[in-house]
């Protein structure tokens, strides 16, 4: 009996010693130890529950994200990402009060642990063209939806391409992040507002997500945006020598636009103007006393002598200008072997980084040819190409 009273006081104080130690009953002691283990349950989920890119595409084209209109699918990024186990800031570009639908619009920048400096960035934008959503549905291999290729397909490929490499010991933190914006498919606000006063620096390289067929971009054409309004005077329009009409004055001025030779660019080709849309009257009676066009010019040679022979024509008594966006012709990194190469006639974001002394990649899947169209698509296997492409850049640039 004594041996038995002697070995069960061995057990009993320890364990005491132990609760008076923490000053926890046996039962509190209890309850903590089970939700740590629940909590390393759930943390481990985070870290290793990863999504598919098709899957992931799928469920990002279901959320509305058409320029203006991006809260939804930011937040709805943002607590993937975070379950992912990343840690995510969301970045005020437009407040509550200034944007048109009453929401404040964001960017989202998200990176592992606490390191927000990092060497590569991985950056699309995620509102999309405002011409018409597409309900997602797939034909064959090809993923149909608004933002498949333009630009959601390479925001998808870049977050699979993160978490792989990260899951495969190949990056670590302050290695790599992620740059999500707004107002690529107006006025780039999002991109400008990140560069302006994110506050965060990236040493290496720089890649931006646009369809590019899974090819290195060399270089890419400018924009200039922008509108032109017209005034004339109204009258009867059996008297047009009472009135001046607004609207023949600028058909007549846009004319000589797209008649005159804009310099071009060996590697990007021919300077195009594109009269977007043209509106103005009140009946066909009546001389018109205002007229408007909305103007979109893909810059291939020298942008300040295009900006300067536009503002000469359209700056007038009876017209002028109002300047959207303008950014140079773009010649990019393209030095990672193995990739195919291509120019590219669209505009991107990447201007906006042009004060950044890093190297700056332009890649991602689907064709530019169906983007801005109802034929919106990009396929199975481009997505999947897209992410061994991010993964290869990176490494590269480690």
């Amino acid at each position: 009996m004594r041996i038995v009273e002697f070995l069960l006081t061995l057990l009993i104080i320890p364990l005491v010693h132990s609760i008076s130690f923490w000053g926890l009953s046996p039962e509190i002691y209890q309850k903590i130890s089970s939700k740590k283990e629940d909590t390393d349950l759930i943390s481990s989920k985070k870290i290793t529950k990863r999504w598919d890119v098709v899957n992931l595409l799928k469920e990002m084209t279901k959320v509305e994200s058409e320029v203006g209109y991006e809260y939804q699918a930011m937040h709805w990024l943002k607590d993937i990402l975070e379950e992912q186990g990343l840690t995510v800031e969301l970045q005020i570009v437009e407040d509550s009060d200034h944007s048109n639908t009453g929401l404040a619009r964001h960017n989202l920048y998200a990176y592992m642990g606490t390191v927000r400096n990092t060497k590569i960035l991985l950056s699309a934008h995620i509102d999309t063209n405002p011409e018409g959503r597409i309900p997602y549905h797939e034909i064959g291999e090809e993923i149909h939806a608004r933002g498949a290729c333009d630009a959601k397909g390479s925001a998808a490929g870049q977050i699979v391409a993160f978490f792989e490499l990260w899951d495969e010991g190949k990056i670590e933190e302050g290695d790599v992040s992620l740059l999500f914006v707004i107002g690529e498919e107006y006025n780039g606000i999002g991109m400008k507002t990140a560069v302006e006063s994110l506050n965060a620096t990236w040493y290496s390289a720089a890649v931006l997500g646009e369809p590019t067929e899974n090819k290195l971009s060399k270089g890419h054409k400018g924009n200039f945006r922008f509108d032109i309004e017209a005034w004339g005077k109204k009258s009867h329009s059996g008297y047009p020598e009472l009135g001046f009409s607004a609207i023949e004055f600028l058909v007549r001025k846009l004319n000589i636009l797209l008649d005159s030779e804009l310099p071009s660019s060996d590697l990007l080709g021919p300077t195009t103007v594109n009269i977007g849309t043209i509106k103005g009257g009140d009946s066909a009676n009546i001389i018109p006393s205002y007229a408007k066009a909305e103007m979109y010019i893909r810059v291939a040679g020298n942008s300040s002598e295009i900006k300067n022979y536009v503002e000469d024509l359209f700056n007038t008594e009876h017209s002028k200008i109002t300047i959207v966006q303008f950014l140079d012709p773009q010649y990019l990194s393209f030095d990672v072997p193995g990739f195919e190469l291509i120019a590219c006639s669209y505009a991107t974001d990447m201007p906006y980084l042009e004060s950044i002394s890093i190297k700056k990649y332009l890649y991602g899947p689907g064709s530019i040819s169906v983007a801005h169209t109802q034929a919106e698509y990009v396929t199975v296997s481009e997505l999947y190409d897209s992410v061994v492409g991010y993964k290869k850049i990176v490494e590269f640039n480690l």
